[in-house]
């Protein structure tokens, strides 16, 4: 069989995630090729060394240039701060890698056009890593509309919910910083629920956000690690300067209307992601942190037998549930990244088309940026 060799760029909470789905992919699904962990690359050596052993990596690199440069590596997986994607990426392209890009795509859509005009002028596979797409239920959400079950949608509603900057002493971590992350609550969870309203909908006409920066100055930090920091310097403060919370009203180009809401101020909420779509024949509703669960509303019952019907996504039937565990035994979290990349290695290896590609990430980082814009100017913004 057929093995394709991963450079991963990133070791933390992306690059775990990632690792894991490498080593899972050939174990659970038949899958057309294998993964090589042939090199990690970290600007901290000794770490990325240590993640190298952990993870089961073959070798590591401290500079992301020297990793693409190799000629044993065949893809690319970015897991990197946004402000690195587009420049790693034109360099994958440009040394005909294939490229795996965690979301968003890239700062802005203007870097998310480029990056999608040169892979594919480089012919190589791309993909954003949404991984929300791959849960089995959404799956089955996104099913029970193209068979039309839940008839003509009028709306999408969704939030993303959390709470792990509530405490003004946590420290400025990088994604509060717009010169790395782009953009904060916006950029890093709107971003999901944006690509899932795309896939299950289709595309946004126009916006009209609201955006919220509740902590304008946080602790400095020395050392950051995923959401996570150590060696906090209580006495200096930096400028945060990303959106805390960011909402946004929406009408699709169907005409159906959305409303969005990402915040990270929501006490209580850990990654309390949700939706619900109403249709003039039912509606159904999705929370991630009941993942495995679909709740399905049909208008055609009898009356004396409606009601939201739990549906379990874990028979063979559903998408990508069959690999794992029999029915009822539920997946989690880390399965989403075994799904995408099964489904990247498929493209990679019989050269089809990998999705969600650049070209729903550029469209996504296009809704992104009238938001922005929207929630800047104080008006509707068409996309």
């Amino acid at each position: 069989m057929q093995v394709l060799n991963a450079g991963l760029i990133g070791y933390k909470f992306m690059g775990r995630a990632h690792s894991n789905a490498f080593r899972q992919v050939n174990h659970f699904f038949d899958s057309k090729a294998k993964i090589g962990l042939k090199s990690i690359c970290g600007r901290d050596g000794e770490a990325v060394s240590k993640a190298a052993l952990k993870f089961g990596f073959e070798s590591y690199d401290t500079d992301w240039k020297t990793l693409i440069k190799r000629d044993d590596i065949d893809f690319v997986d970015i897991t990197a701060p946004g402000n690195m994607h587009r420049e790693i990426a034109l360099m994958a392209a440009a040394k005909k890698k294939h490229i795996f890009c965690e979301k968003p795509l890239a700062m802005n859509a203007r870097e998310a056009k480029e990056m999608w005009i040169a892979a594919e002028a480089a012919g190589i596979r791309h993909q954003v890593g949404f991984n929300y797409r791959f849960v089995p239920a959404i799956r089955l959400a996104k099913r029970l509309i193209d068979e039309g079950k839940i008839g003509t949608i009028y709306h999408f509603r969704a939030l993303y919910l959390q709470d792990w900057i509530v405490d003004p002493a946590f420290p400025l971590v990088w994604r509060l910083d717009k010169k790395i992350a782009g953009s904060g609550a916006n950029g890093d969870i709107n971003a999901h629920l944006i690509d899932l309203a795309r896939y299950l909908l289709g595309d946004i006409e126009r916006v009209s956000g609201l955006q919220k920066t509740f902590i304008k100055k946080r602790p400095m930090v020395d050392m950051m690690d995923g959401l996570r920091a150590t060696g906090v310097d209580s006495s200096t403060y930096g400028d945060v300067t990303v959106d805390d919370a960011s909402l946004f009203l929406a009408e699709f180009k169907s005409g159906a209307l959305g409303s969005f809401e990402a915040t990270r101020f929501a006490s209580g909420r850990k990654n309390g992601m949700s939706f619900e779509i109403n249709g003039s024949n039912g509606s159904i509703r999705f929370e991630f942190e009941r993942m495995n669960e679909l709740l399905y509303y049909n208008n055609e019952d009898p009356s004396y037998q409606r009601g939201f019907k739990l549906i379990s996504a874990t028979e063979p039937e559903h998408d990508y549930a069959g690999n794992w565990w029999p029915p009822g035994h539920i997946i989690g979290y880390e399965h989403t990244f075994v799904h995408e990349m099964f489904e990247f290695v498929q493209a990679m290896a019989d050269g089809s088309n990998a999705s969600p590609d650049f070209k729903d990430g550029y469209e996504c980082c296009r809704i992104l940026d009238a938001v922005d814009k929207s929630a800047a100017e104080r008006e509707w913004v068409n996309v």
